[in-house]
C-alpha cells in the first residue's frame, strides 16, 4: 500500500494550511495557475499522446481532439471567464428585508479530491482539476491505475507544475482509494462505475462530504422514419466506436423505427467499413481494450450473444482488440441489455411506436445521455419531455460533451452535480448567501409586540 488515510490526513493538514493562507483566493493566482497548467501541457504533448497511443492505441488525431485540446480550449475559457464569475451576484431584497441589499458569493470548498478513470486518461483527470482551480481550492489528484502511461504524464504535469501544498498528486489502486475517500475532504468528485460510485457515495456520507459523481448507464439512440439515415448512421458509429466504445456517453444501444430499419443497418454497416476498413484491426483510427479484465468481461457478451451477431465480432485477445460489432433483433432480455457496454459493441433493436418505445427505455436507470434522430419536431419534443437523462443531442451523438456552454453531467444513478465551463465553477464553489442591513434605519416591522402589524405583514407578504 502506498499511503494510509494518516497519511492522507496529512497531506490534507498541509494543503488545508495553504488554503487558508487565503493564496488561492485571489482571481491573478487563479489565472496563473491555469496559465502554469496550459504551459506545461503544451510542453508535455508528444508524451501525452504517446501515453493515451501505449494506454488505449489512441490515434493522434483522437487523443488531441477527445483529450489534449478540450482541455486547453476549457483553460483558455476560464482564464477568460474566472474574473466574471467570481464577483458577487446581486439579487433582489423583498420589501420586507429592506433597508438592505442581498448577493450571492461563490466560496471554494477547500481541499478537493479528484479521482479519474481509464477510459479518457488524461481529459477527466484535468478538466475536474482545471474546475478546482478556478473554484479556488486545493486539489489531491488520483489517476487512473489502469491507464499507467497516462498516470505517469500526467503525475509528471502535476510535480513540475505545482506546489504540492496546493494541487498534489497520489498513486494506487483499492486500498489507496479507500484511504482517500474516508479521509477528511472537504469536497470529493469521482468519475468512475456506477458500482464505485456507490462506494464513494457511501463513503462520503459517513462525513457529510460533498460530492460530485460522474458516472454512465445504457445510454440509447432512437433513430425515427424520418431521420436522414446517412447523417444518423454516420454520427452513431462515429459516437459508438470512437475510443472503442469506452466512452461513457457512448450510444449503448440503438433503436429504429420498424420502416427504416432494414435500410438504415445496411447503411450502418457501409459506414463503418469506410471508417475502419473491411479489417478493423489495420486501421490506425481504431483502438483498443483498456486492458485484459476488460477485454474479457466484453469477450463473454460476444460469446452469449453470438448467433445474434451480423456484423463484426472477431477478437485477438493477446492484441487486446475487438472488432466493431453489431447485435440485431435484440431483446430488452438480451445479455447485452443487462449493463452498461462501454465497449465497441453495438445491440440494435426495431420499434414501431415511439411512446411504448420511450416508455421501455424508462424502465431502465436514467442513462447519462440519449440521443435522437429526426425531422418531426413534435416527436423531438415528446422525446426530451418524456425522457429523463442528463445530456444528449439531436441528430447527432457525444459532441454536447465538448460544448462549454452545456453542463456535462448526470441524473440519478448515471451521476451528481454537472461540470464545464461556468457550472465547473459552480460544482467546486459554495453558493453563499447574503443580506447586508443597513444600521443607520430601523422599520421595526419583524420586531415584537406584533398587534398592530398583522395587517402590515399580509399586505406584503402575500
Amino acid at each position: 500500500m502506498n499511503f494510509t488515510t494518516q497519511d492522507v490526513e496529512n497531506m490534507i493538514t498541509e494543503q488545508r494550511q495553504f488554503y487558508f493562507s487565503r493564496a488561492t483566493k485571489s482571481t491573478k493566482f487563479r489565472k496563473e495557475q491555469l496559465l502554469k497548467l496550459k504551459k506545461t501541457i503544451l510542453k508535455y504533448e508528444k508524451e501525452i499522446l504517446n501515453a493515451l497511443y501505449l494506454d488505449l492505441r489512441k490515434s493522434e488525431f483522437e487523443a488531441y481532439a477527445t483529450e489534449i485540446g478540450i482541455v486547453l480550449d476549457s483553460i483558455s475559457y476560464m482564464v477568460k471567464h474566472v474574473e466574471e464569475w467570481m464577483k458577487p451576484e446581486a439579487v433582489k431584497t423583498p420589501i420586507q428585508y429592506q433597508v438592505g441589499k442581498s448577493f450571492i458569493v461563490r466560496e471554494p470548498f477547500g481541499v478537493t479530491l479528484i479521482i479519474g478513470p481509464f477510459n479518457y486518461p488524461f481529459q477527466l483527470v484535468m478538466e475536474p482539476l482545471i474546475g478546482a482551480i478556478v473554484g479556488g481550492n486545493t486539489a489531491i489528484v488520483k489517476p487512473s491505475e489502469t491507464s499507467v502511461h497516462t498516470a505517469a504524464i500526467v503525475k509528471k504535469i502535476i510535480v513540475e507544475t505545482f506546489n504540492p501544498s496546493y494541487v498534489r498528486v497520489v498513486e494506487g489502486e483499492k486500498d489507496e482509494v479507500t484511504a482517500l475517500i474516508h479521509a477528511s475532504f472537504d469536497y470529493i468528485f469521482f468519475t468512475g462505475s456506477v458500482a464505485v460510485g456507490k462506494v464513494v457515495a457511501k463513503a462520503a456520507a459517513e462525513r457529510l462530504t460533498p460530492i460530485a459523481l460522474e458516472l454512465g448507464g445504457k445510454s440509447p439512440a432512437i433513430v425515427d422514419q424520418t431521420a436522414n439515415l446517412e447523417v444518423a448512421a454516420k454520427r452513431i458509429a462515429w459516437g459508438k466506436f470512437t475510443n472503442t466504445g469506452q466512452t461513457c456517453v457512448a450510444p449503448d444501444y440503438v433503436l429504429v423505427h420498424k420502416e427504416v430499419y432494414d435500410r438504415f443497418m445496411k447503411i450502418l454497416k457501409a459506414t463503418i467499413r469506410s471508417f475502419y476498413g473491411k479489417n478493423a484491426i489495420k486501421s490506425p483510427d481504431y483502438g483498443r481494450i483498456v486492458n485484459l479484465r476488460q477485454f474479457d468481461r466484453l469477450q463473454q457478451i460476444i460469446v452469449e450473444e453470438r448467433d445474434a451477431i451480423t456484423f463484426g465480432g472477431r477478437t485477438d485477445r493477446d492484441d487486446l482488440y475487438m472488432e466493431p460489432t453489431i447485435i440485431e433483433y435484440v431483446k430488452w432480455s438480451n445479455p447485452s441489455m443487462q449493463d452498461e457496454l462501454f465497449g465497441p459493441i453495438l445491440p440494435v433493436m426495431m420499434y414501431d411506436d415511439l411512446p411504448l418505445a420511450i416508455h421501455q427505455i424508462r424502465q431502465l436507470p436514467k442513462p447519462l445521455a440519449a440521443y435522437f434522430f429526426s425531422e418531426h419536431e413534435k416527436a423531438i419534443q415528446y422525446f426530451l419531455e418524456e425522457l429523463p437523462f442528463g445530456g444528449g443531442c439531436i441528430n447527432d451523438t457525444i459532441t454536447h460533451v465538448g460544448n462549454l456552454h452545456l453542463p456535462f453531467g448526470g441524473v440519478g444513478s448515471s451521476g451528481v452535480k454537472a461540470y464545464h465551463g461556468k457550472a465547473s465553477f459552480e460544482n467546486f464553489t459554495h453558493p453563499k448567501s447574503i443580506l447586508k442591513k443597513s444600521s443607520k434605519l430601523e422599520t421595526n416591522v419583524l420586531f415584537p409586540p406584533y398587534k398592530q402589524k398583522v395587517k402590515l405583514v399580509r399586505t406584503i407578504m402575500k
